[in-house]
């Protein structure tokens, strides 16, 4: 049901933005506005303002909606109404108009992200649990514990790292642009940084995944090797592991991090799913203990694993990121500008191969996220909400003649030849873009249907 509802508000919210963006600007500019509509179909509800001329309507399928305009080409207009028609304004308000839809969306999203950054938000501290093995990161010589002070990317200037979700976020930039960065990590919080080189520019990255940051090896924020919460019946209770019990050693190797004891027992199962007893030094109110813990085999993704029954790892620290409201407000313009350009260069990648249409998402998906942000907190909300409308308004950017974008390449030709596109080419460019809008819809709902059942 939470998904249901935080998918259906965060639609019809982005929906609503969107087409108040070109409602607003087409009053604006003198044009008469018919009907503001959220959704199609069938309306479920209606209402008009007092002394005005438009309709506002929500209707049953919210997956869209429309501002219909007075507009010679769809119906006749009245002699004393033809200057209040959307086809008769100069080329400027028609621009203005089209072009206001995007405009709002991409608005909400610095709103939005200027408003998490003013209020706060909790993250982990940029403190790295052990690297992957053979990763980049391993290579580069980075340890578990070790604290990221600053990055710089190729040429640009070192800025500090405010948690482990910035230092994701900036690392995803980099490595799809193919550039190599500077990391300067120490081995506690602000002291003796060394240079750590990450090569990013050796991988081949096709997709925004998880595989992406095991292939960097930067995969979690450091987390004590504690035991958490034990079930009962499960492998941990069997062996007399208790809650709060900090891991030092399995078998002859020392556990520095959370996330290197979750390794450890997963590989804590032959190949063909045969369990191996582990030998676990562990320390228990400042005792030493030595325990035999057998993972139990578990099959995840054609593979076996092992697993013991507790939750293992201490909850990483956290910081609180917040701003000025001035400051949060030009973070909220930086982000905007640089999910929007991301989001257009995987869109180019994509065009000419070099990114998988993997990274393609459909309603499926976004819905599925919109319930998960949701239960994370109103913090998580919102940048869910941000981060779609941001695709939102890219999207509808597009040079593609069904979206906005479209139009506004119908105006550029007309500001370049002063004449506006023949009905007969229009036509044409509209059948072309609902071909190519319909191929992109049914690839992003496969990936919906390829996550949702893996």
């Amino acid at each position: 049901m939470l998904t249901i509802v935080a998918f259906v508000v965060a639609l019809g919210l982005l929906i609503a933005v969107h087409e108040y963006g070109h409602y607003r600007v087409a009053v604006a500019c003198g044009v008469k506005v018919l009907r503001f509509s959220i959704g199609f179909g069938k309306p479920l509800l209606s209402w008009r303002k007092k002394d005005s001329a438009t309709e506002f309507v929500v209707c049953a399928l919210p997956l869209g909606g429309y501002v219909r305009m007075l507009d010679e080409r769809e119906a006749p207009v009245e002699a004393s109404e033809r200057h209040l028609a959307f086809n008769t304004q100069p080329l400027r308000s028609r621009v203005a108009i089209v072009a206001a839809g995007p405009a709002a969306n991409l608005l909400l999203a610095v709103l939005l992200y200027a408003l998490v950054n003013w209020t706060g938000v909790e993250e982990p501290k940029p403190m790295l649990s052990a690297p992957v093995a053979g990763s980049l990161a391993e290579r580069a010589g980075i340890k578990g514990g070790d604290w990221v002070v600053q990055i710089a990317a190729t040429d640009d200037q070192p800025t500090e790292v405010g948690s482990f979700e910035d230092l994701r976020w900036r690392l995803t930039q980099a490595a799809l642009s193919s550039e190599d960065v500077t990391l300067w990590v120490s081995p506690r919080e602000g002291a003796g940084a060394r240079p750590v080189v990450l090569p990013l520019s050796e991988l081949d990255v096709s997709e925004a995944d998880a595989s992406l940051f095991q292939r960097i090896g930067i995969t979690a924020p450091w987390s004590a090797p504690v035991v958490g919460e034990v079930m009962e019946g499960g492998a941990a209770a069997a062996a007399g592991l208790l809650t709060g019990d900090v891991v030092r050693r399995v078998d002859d190797s020392p556990v520095p991090d959370g996330q290197s004891l979750r390794a450890m027992i997963r590989a804590g199962v032959g190949p063909e799913g045969q369990p191996k007893e582990q030998r676990w030094a562990v320390e228990r109110g400042g005792q030493a203990l030595n325990l035999l813990v057998k993972p139990v085999p578990e099959q995840q993704d054609g593979a076996w694993i092992g697993r013991v029954g507790a939750y293992i790892g201490a909850p990483p620290e956290m910081v609180t990121v917040s701003h000025g409201l001035v400051d949060s407000l030009i973070q909220g313009v930086v982000k905007t500008w640089e999910v929007s350009w991301l989001t257009l260069k995987m869109m180019g990648r994509m065009i000419i191969g070099e990114a998988s249409v993997k990274n393609l998402s459909g309603p499926l998906t976004i819905a599925d996220y919109a319930g998960k942000s949701a239960s994370l907190g109103v913090t998580s909300y919102l940048l869910f909400l941000a981060l779609i409308s941001v695709s939102l308004g890219v999207l509808n950017l597009l040079p593609l003649p069904v979206l906005d974008g479209g139009h506004l390449m119908y105006y550029l030709w007309e500001g370049v030849t002063g004449r506006s596109v023949s009905e007969v080419w229009m036509e044409r460019l509209q059948r072309g873009g609902v071909v190519v809008l319909m191929a992109l819809m049914s690839v992003a709902l496969f990936n919906d249907v390829v996550r949702l059942a893996g």
